[in-house]
């Protein structure tokens, strides 16, 4: 043993190694934007990352904050405190695992001076360097090499970095509450500084005010004070590009163990975050007088998994909420997720002709009774799955989900990346399939642009990607087949679908095809809107940080119209593509009865829908007899649209079909022949104006051509002043057009301006 001493002894005694503590700068890091545009840079005021600053040149409120918070007892031990370790071990003892660590200031300089692993075989190694470097050098020295070293995060290196970025101030002139925040984030600067959690930030400030007044370092009326100082200085030289995703980026470096230095190319594409940004400002002007604060978007290359636009708040500069980021914060995304449930549902039998039973109806589950309804708190009746999903129905999507399961949906949003849905099945209920459950915005964009890229998920990533480069690359599965994927594409890209519950005209009609849904949370406290095309995606929410309701508004009013203006921003600079049509993925067609979602017969409202091979429907319609309409029992105590009961027969004249399907006409035919709607053109409208987008390519400034009220069996054909149309969409061009559709003797004009 006294060999051992002897020799430790012998060992602490040896000079330091030449350049150990040599007072260089670190190498700078740069991030830029995918054109090499420089975002952020993480230099201190000077243009270097950490310029040295003597210890007798820094605020003593620092040397204070350090001491009081980090090393109470610096000045009385000679590197380990026997005191710290003691509790250290009473407290790792008491919850079986390393709960302290018992480091003191010397102990963290000799971790961050050496590669020195963490553990307890790390622990004995900084102690003994501890007694070593207290041997050769004094306190002032080890502090003054402490404070130029400590990382303080988002990439800083030692105070005087640490206070130009947060506070735009000297490391010689900061206040006791900036003191004391830079000294309480020593031991979780990545995840608790003021540029990522501004909430944990504060916390962390007023554990080491309270640390401060505790050791007598402040007086009371000090610590009080700075209490109310804000969390960030407000000086705008020190300011950098798209804050929130440069924030994050420097977060999964930190994580992964990357190198802080270089020059880091980033996939953002600064001019379309700067114009996201502007529109993210004006979404929140325009809804202030209903009550909504913040709003926040992002936009994901399809292919690549590349992040090009992020803007997790209207300003991230403006107070402390401003930091605050939406797009990785996590709240319930209402309807957003139905699409995912419809898609397991499609690889589980269902079919988009399906018929879901629109009633009212108790689910008894774990947690009591459920009783779901409609956001317009009225019964469809027989809804397809088109319909269904179109317009957003909740009571057909609580059958849907009790049909497959909720606990294979929960599998089915965790397989699709919403890894925020950590709790049971059991937790969530049937009420998972209308969105209880809080998921971010970014696992929201992801997993849309997973259905783009055909049912596969794949990782979104921050780095730029070479134009040569198939994908992202990394670790991939499939979460839904592509034909299922490919059906609920074509149903949100299907502007009649969304009719019987939005109108003709909604935020989500585009001059090129978007699968676009929304979302609204219960009680609106949050807004959502996600479009993806074949090429990217962007997913939008609306709402106040602090979860207070809006006024009523909804997805479609709210988080709706930023959608719209987004995606069009994005179009200018990236093709949107042609979305997979179900034909793609093998799907065949077969025309149904609109009511009944089987084979159409002479007597029955027709359309086409899609099905994959196995699920196509066999037998024929048998609910239209005899110029009535025979529902199943089932629906005998169903009150119709318009409070008509239908009674125990379940039996309503032929022609009310309209009830059950586009909600064309809410007037009750006398007459079989007037059971059929009048034949008219819904899309375009007559009088409507358009205006060329500029920057978009002619190809994708289209609009699409619709009729509704076909006779049966009529085919429908389109006439654009004069000249026969074979597309179903329509590149706009300038000046007056005249538009004819002819369904068998029926027809409709409409007349348009195209500025």
């Amino acid at each position: 043993m006294l060999l051992l001493i002897g020799g430790l002894g012998f060992w602490v005694a040896l000079s330091l190694p030449d350049q150990l503590l040599t007072a260089t700068d670190h190498q700078s890091l740069t991030i830029t934007d995918r054109h090499d545009l420089v975002l952020r840079s993480t230099r201190a005021g000077d243009g270097s990352l950490t310029q040295w600053m003597p210890l007798d040149q820094m605020d003593p409120d620092l040397l204070r904050a350090f001491i009081a918070i980090e090393d109470r007892r610096f000045y009385q031990h000679q590197g380990v405190d026997p005191r710290s370790i003691g509790r250290a071990f009473r407290d790792n003892l008491r919850h079986r695992r390393v709960v302290s660590g018992a480091s003191t200031i010397t102990m963290q300089l000799a971790r961050l001076l050496l590669p020195i692993d963490r553990g307890w075989g790390g622990k004995l190694r900084q102690a003994i360097w501890a007694l070593r470097l207290e041997h050769h050098l004094s306190k002032q020295q080890i502090l003054e090499q402490y404070l130029n070293r400590v990382p303080l995060g988002e990439g800083t290196i030692g105070v005087s970095a640490a206070s130009a970025l947060y506070f735009g101030a000297s490391a010689s002139q900061v206040s006791l509450g900036q003191a004391a925040l830079l000294a309480a984030l020593a031991r979780a600067p990545s995840g608790q500084n003021p540029l990522v959690s501004p909430s944990k930030a504060a916390e962390r400030r007023a554990f080491g005010l309270q640390q401060l007044a505790a050791t007598g370092y402040a007086t009371v009326e000090e610590t009080s004070r700075a209490e109310g100082e804000p969390l960030l200085g407000d000086d705008p030289a020190n300011r950098f590009l798209a804050p929130h995703f440069t924030s994050r980026v420097l977060q999964w470096a930190e994580r992964d163990g990357v190198d802080f230095s270089g020059r880091w190319r980033t996939s953002l594409d600064l001019d379309l975050q700067s114009e996201l940004e502007a529109e993210v400002r004006h979404t929140v002007q325009q809804l202030a007088d209903r009550g909504v604060k913040h709003a926040a978007a992002v936009v994901m290359d399809n292919r690549t998994g590349e992040i090009l636009a992020w803007v997790g708040s209207p300003d991230f500069w403006a107070d402390t909420a401003g930091q605050v980021d939406m797009v990785v914060n996590v709240r319930q995304p209402g309807s957003a997720l139905k699409p995912f449930l419809y898609a397991l549902g499609f690889d589980r039998g269902l079919n988009p002709a399906s018929v879901l039973a629109d009633i009212s109806r108790t689910y008894q589950t774990s947690g009591g009774p459920y009783h779901p309804r409609n956001y317009d708190r009225i019964y469809h009746g027989p809804v397809r799955v088109r319909e269904a999903l179109g317009s957003s129905y909740n009571v057909p999507a609580v059958e849907v989900a009790d049909r497959i399961g909720f606990g294979t949906l929960l599998h089915g949003l965790q397989e699709a990346g919403f890894g925020s849905l950590s709790r049971s099945a059991d937790f969530y209920g049937l009420g998972l399939a209308l969105g209880n459950g809080d998921v971010t915005l970014l696992e929201l964009a992801n997993g849309y642009r997973g259905l783009a890229n055909g049912g596969v998920w794949r990782p979104y990533t921050w780095r730029a990607v070479s134009t040569s480069s198939a994908s992202h690359g990394g670790p991939e599965h499939r979460f839904v087949s592509a034909g299922a994927a490919a059906l609920v594409l074509d149903i949100l890209s299907d502007p009649v679908a969304r009719v019987p519950a939005f109108g003709l005209n909604t935020p989500f009609d585009f001059p090129f095809r978007v699968a676009a849904k929304s979302g609204t949370s219960r009680h609106f406290t949050d807004n959502w809107a996600v479009g993806t095309t074949a090429n990217f995606t962007v997913a939008v929410w609306a709402g106040n940080f602090s979860g207070r309701p809006m006024e009523g508004v909804s997805g479609v009013t709210g988080a709706g119209p930023l959608l719209h203006r987004a995606l069009l921003l994005v179009a200018r600079r990236y093709p949107p593509g042609e979305l997979a049509h179900p034909a793609d993925a093998g799907a065949v067609p077969a025309r149904i009865c609109k009511v009944s979602g089987m084979l159409a017969t002479r007597d029955c409202p027709g359309m086409v829908e899609w099905f994959m091979p196995d699920v196509v429907p066999q037998e024929r319609c048998d609910w239209h007899r005899d110029g009535l309409l025979v529902l199943p029992a089932e629906y005998a105590d169903w009150e119709g649209t318009e409070g008509e009961r239908l009674g125990g027969s379940a039996v309503r004249r032929l022609g009310s079909w309209a009830d059950f399907s586009e909600r064309a006409t809410h007037a009750e035919p006398t007459s079989r022949q007037s059971a059929e709607p009048p034949f008219q053109i819904v899309s375009p409208q007559n009088g409507d104006r358009y205006r060329l987008p500029p920057g978009v390519e002619s190809r994708y400034a289209t609009i699409a051509l619709r009729a509704t009220g076909a006779p049966l069996h009529a085919r429908v054909s389109w006439f654009i002043d004069g000249k026969p149309a074979t597309k179903e969409r329509w590149e706009l061009v300038s000046g007056r057009h005249r538009f004819r559709a002819e369904a068998g003797d029926a027809s409709d004009e409409v007349e348009v301006i195209v500025e």
